[in-house]
């Protein structure tokens, strides 16, 4: 008997993207092995095992992680969604089982929570999910990254200082700011830049800024906001889709490891930066488009 004939990894790749997708575009629907095994093109009686292997969690466990991660936003960021409504929207029938679940996994109950987020905890709680993402980012090419030239573009930029994992605080921070400032139209671009390296930088030294594009002055502060610019010039672009873009760190990897040494560009001294095209929690993460951009000379 001839040997099947193996299918490229690029394809295969291209099917669980599709699943992981669809997931992210239908949280609040049904989302049961019989039609996420059709949406890979995989045998049912395989596709369960076929996702935990690849993603090292049970597709159930990640949904599920997939519906937490979304409350943590909607918790921390839409005062207007009350509790009731963000438990019902992670696919529970009442409020206190939702608290329950939410103070097991992270400590805190939904309301303490909203309050006074641990963000360091939260981290360490979606590690395995985070992980489980970043499992299909390593499966870019050259045909992925685009050469272009960008417009210099003034922003209000908050820099972040100090472990990683806190970040999320500094992105609260910062939105309570745009929303005191009248910064809220979804449409405006939204940057990050980072100066600094997670793989060898000590936590305590890691820095990062959070911009947004905005000609207004900006008024002295007590929120460390400042008015900086983005210069212009040819960049390498790579685009990231969906919430695979919470972690750039891959993409970032390809750039500089795979794809500089082999394309003959020569960095420009401007570090590497991202645009986030719709912010989350403006909009629904899965709709979130980054584009990561390295300088080039």
């Amino acid at each position: 008997m001839k040997n099947a004939p193996v299918e490229p990894p690029q394809r295969y790749r291209a099917r669980m993207v599709r699943v992981l997708d669809h997931i992210d575009r239908h949280l609040d629907d049904d989302l049961d092995l019989d039609l996420l095994s059709e949406i890979a093109a995989f045998s049912k009686y395989h596709f369960h095992r076929q996702f935990t292997a690849l993603f090292g969690l049970t597709v159930h466990r990640y949904v599920q992680l997939a519906r937490f991660k979304r409350a943590t936003h909607r918790l921390a960021h839409s005062r207007s969604s009350s509790v009731t409504d963000v438990a019902l929207e992670a696919g529970y029938d009442a409020p206190d089982a939702f608290a329950r679940a939410f103070r097991q996994r992270f400590g805190q109950a939904p309301s303490a929570f909203r309050a006074a987020p641990d963000w360091a905890a939260l981290d360490e709680a979606f590690s395995t999910f985070h992980q489980a993402r970043s499992q299909l980012m390593f499966g870019f090419s050259p045909d992925d990254v685009t050469i272009c030239e960008l417009p210099s573009t003034s922003v209000a930029s908050m820099t972040h200082i100090g472990d990683p994992a806190t970040i999320a605080a500094t992105v609260a921070r910062f939105i309570a700011w745009r929303q005191a400032n009248g910064l809220t139209d979804p449409d405006l671009p939204i940057y990050g830049i980072f100066p600094t390296d997670t793989r060898v930088t000590p936590p305590a030294e890691f820095r990062m800024q959070i911009c947004v594009a905005t000609n207004y002055a900006i008024a002295p502060n007590d929120d460390g906001v400042e008015a900086t610019t983005l210069p212009g010039g040819r960049v390498a672009a790579l685009r990231v889709l969906g919430t695979a873009g919470d972690d750039l760190e891959p993409a970032a990897l390809y750039l500089y490891r795979d794809w500089l040494p082999e394309s003959g560009e020569e960095l420009r001294d401007f570090p590497l930066y991202c645009e986030r095209k719709k912010f989350f929690p403006v909009v629904a993460a899965h709709e979130a488009i980054t584009d990561v951009f390295l300088p080039l000379r």
